[in-house]
């Protein structure tokens, strides 16, 4: 299975927002003016050097606060959010988002991600590792964004349009697979981890399959979906009422029916009714500001 990461470089780094003191008309005095002159001189120091120490302790900047929105940054203020939330809300610029793939072994990439801008306040990002041929990564990468989209403009909870999102997606890609002459899009699928950032701060993520989203929170890693394989009890619980079976190969992976490493995926249509379902799991938090 080849590897695809989509990452976001956001809100790291930039010169500090200071709040100048209001001076009063009065003339100063020589020895003020000094006095006043000095402190302005220490101030913009600090302000200058606040990059490389934030906390004043001598020590360089880490990567500590990757992850977290960093209000120093030079990037205009997003007032409506800032307004409901009480606190700063940076625009996000999506040019600060980088995408990495690894094919592996396989002959072919089959690995599709993307991101977008899909209204004024929502932010779109999405990693899909197809199997089996790229045909369902590639629909995916087509028409998802399109079908949230839709379905944002009646529904203002983002859980609920991905799952309803993820759900239609699937069955279109039955409807086209079953009136293609390509037999081999009955057996391939993909997996899909989708994330919708709302104001940047409203984060809700939705995965099928075993792609993964984390988050770094002061410098550590935090799981925002759990994998799909049929080692989770409810998952082989769901595999095995529905009539289908799990077996483990010679490296002792197991497998829906001896053929997917997944139990909820796009596509795979062949095992849907072995158990194999479309339904994400989703997981909704608000990103922390600085």
């Amino acid at each position: 299975m080849s590897t695809a990461i989509l990452v976001t470089f956001v809100r790291n780094g930039g010169s500090q927002v200071r709040r100048g003191a209001l001076l009063t008309s009065r003339v100063l005095q020589d020895n003020s003016r000094v006095a006043l002159a000095c402190q302005c001189s220490t101030t913009n120091r600090r302000s200058f050097s606040s990059r490389f120490d934030p906390d004043g302790s001598g020590r360089p900047a880490t990567w500590d606060s990757f992850g977290i929105w960093d209000n120093r940054i030079d990037e205009p203020i997003q007032l409506p959010p800032s307004i409901k939330y009480g606190k700063l809300i940076p625009h996000i610029n999506l040019s600060k988002v980088g995408c990495s793939t690894q094919l592996g072994k396989r002959k072919e990439n089959e690995d599709r991600f993307n991101f977008a801008k899909l209204t004024d306040d929502v932010l779109y990002f999405a990693v899909y590792d197809g199997h089996g041929g790229a045909a369902a990564a590639d629909f995916c990468d087509r028409f998802m964004a399109n079908y949230i989209k839709e379905y944002l403009t009646h529904e203002q909870d983002m859980e609920k349009v991905l799952t309803k999102a993820f759900l239609e997606i699937d069955k279109a890609f039955a409807r086209q697979a079953r009136v293609s002459a390509d037999a081999t899009l009955m057996n391939c699928g993909t997996t899909a981890t989708v994330a919708l950032l709302r104001d940047g701060i409203e984060l809700v993520v939705a995965s099928v399959g075993d792609s993964r989203a984390l988050l770094c929170r002061k410098g550590k890693p935090v799981k925002l979906t759990i994998d799909h394989t049929p080692e989770r009890k409810e998952e082989k619980q769901r595999i095995r009422e529905s009539g289908g079976f799990v077996a483990w190969n010679s490296l002792g992976q197991p497998h829906v029916n001896g053929r997917l490493a997944m139990t909820r995926s796009i596509g795979d249509l062949d095992l849907k009714s072995m158990g194999v379902i479309a339904e994400p799991e989703t997981k909704r938090l608000k990103v922390k500001i600085l």
